[in-house]
């Protein structure tokens, strides 16, 4: 079977996800489109797709693409189903963050303007949807695909009640980890020769870039991030080798800090090798990224959250409250807590950039900022085996579901 693949260019969790979710079609020729921030993940790991076409095709060779191909996979990316959809082509939409999806409209709203879709080209029915937020247009997504999968997390079961209450007969269904299993396998393999891992610290700031953060603009984190590691180094004399990667590391913006000794190395890992340093570095530090955090699970490890990047990170601790993960997680707004985040994707996360700031410019909040995260990390590094263990089943019992790989096979055949 010939599948068109593509993810939601907004950080690497999609990106991830879609590459997880082609590692597990192997038998199948998959054709990954994109451009941003997804297209260079792809590049990235170009084992997990059969051809990789960046940047996006024009609208007529997409279309033809997907008239060529027999199914489109899209994680997150509520376009490219919108175009499957028009090509009179099934369409899979896999969804990590569906209860995250803010929407005031009831799904039966939502589901009215899919049943009136125009369907005599991409333009009519793009603007036949313009009234959507970009989050309904995922929930529409949703109800367009002939199937949707979504990864559990608290809410998911609310959501697609509702769903399921409109009679479309077109329900999603609800999957495990969107995780690259293989790769874990691989990673979590111990009956390999052990040595001294390759670094003390492990931290994992993601793809960092989406709809408004960019390494060059909206980058208060970025720089907070940046005056915090020489600090990290010289707080910590035992984390002598730390490895810093993700998105903004990558290619010529790579760099070494070095502080009495001791470094931390700045770079962009591919995905396995990644998974690798999850399995074998002693500690882990990462934004509190869904992805990243189902593989630590899937390794056994326990990740201390560092503070959130936007707003989705923020919805992801706030609806884990109830565990350690989250109980101990450095939030930037506990640091500056008269400074509102607004409830929306796109002013909270602006609203989360500018506590970053201040909290970089001004030398009383960051000396506040760098005791709590040390205070942080000193309560990770005192856990005792039993009690990591413990707080990872907590999360897994939380996040369980149907193996990744079944779901979808069910929804091929």
């Amino acid at each position: 079977m010939r599948l068109v693949m593509g993810a939601q260019n907004c950080g690497f969790g999609p990106a991830a996800e879609l590459v997880a979710v082609s590692r597990a079609l192997p038998d199948h020729h998959r054709v990954f489109v994109g451009e941003g921030v997804a297209a260079e993940f792809a590049l990235r790991n170009p084992d997990a797709f059969d051809e990789i076409r960046t940047p996006l095709p024009s609208d007529q060779d997409l279309r033809q693409l997907l008239l060529d191909s027999d199914r489109l996979v899209s994680v997150m990316d509520a376009d490219l189903v919108l175009r499957a959809v028009l090509a009179d082509r099934p369409a899979i939409l896999v969804d990590s963050l569906f209860s995250f999806w803010r929407t005031d409209r009831p799904p039966a709203a939502i589901h009215r303007l899919c049943a009136t879709l125009p369907r005599t080209g991409f333009a009519a029915a793009d603007r036949h949807l313009r009234e959507l937020s970009p989050h309904e247009r995922v929930l529409a997504a949703h109800l367009l695909a002939t199937h949707s999968v979504v990864q559990n997390f608290p809410g998911v079961r609310e959501r697609i009640a509702e769903f399921a209450a409109l009679g479309t007969g077109r329900a999603p269904r609800t999957s495990g980890a969107l995780v690259d299993h293989d790769g874990l396998r691989a990673a979590g393999r111990t009956d390999r020769p052990q040595g001294p891992a390759a670094y003390d610290l492990l931290v994992n700031l993601g793809g960092f870039r989406n709809f408004l953060l960019d390494f060059d603009a909206h980058n208060d984190y970025l720089l907070l991030i940046e005056r915090w590691l020489p600090d990290l180094l010289r707080d910590w004399p035992r984390f002598g080798r730390v490895l810093v990667c993700g998105g903004p590391f990558g290619g010529r913006r790579a760099r070494t800090v070095t502080v009495a000794g001791r470094r931390a190395d700045c770079r962009l890992v591919p995905q396995r090798e990644l998974l690798a340093y999850v399995a074998t570095t002693p500690h882990y530090l990462m934004t509190p990224g869904l992805t990243a955090l189902h593989e630590a699970l899937a390794l056994g490890r326990l990740p201390l959250a560092l503070p959130e990047q936007h707003y989705a990170h923020l919805f992801t601790i706030r609806r884990l409250d109830r565990t350690h993960f989250a109980k101990t997680a450095l939030s930037l707004t506990h640091l500056l807590p008269d400074h509102p985040v607004p409830e929306d994707d796109f002013t909270g996360t602006a609203a989360l950039v500018d506590i970053a700031g201040r909290i970089c410019r001004d030398d009383a909040h960051y000396a506040r900022f760098r005791r709590h995260l040390n205070e942080r990390i000193e309560h990770y590094l005192a856990l005792d085996p039993a009690q990591r263990r413990e707080a990872v089943e907590e999360l897994r019992s939380a996040l369980d579901g149907p193996p990744l790989a079944e779901v979808l096979a069910e929804v091929l055949r």
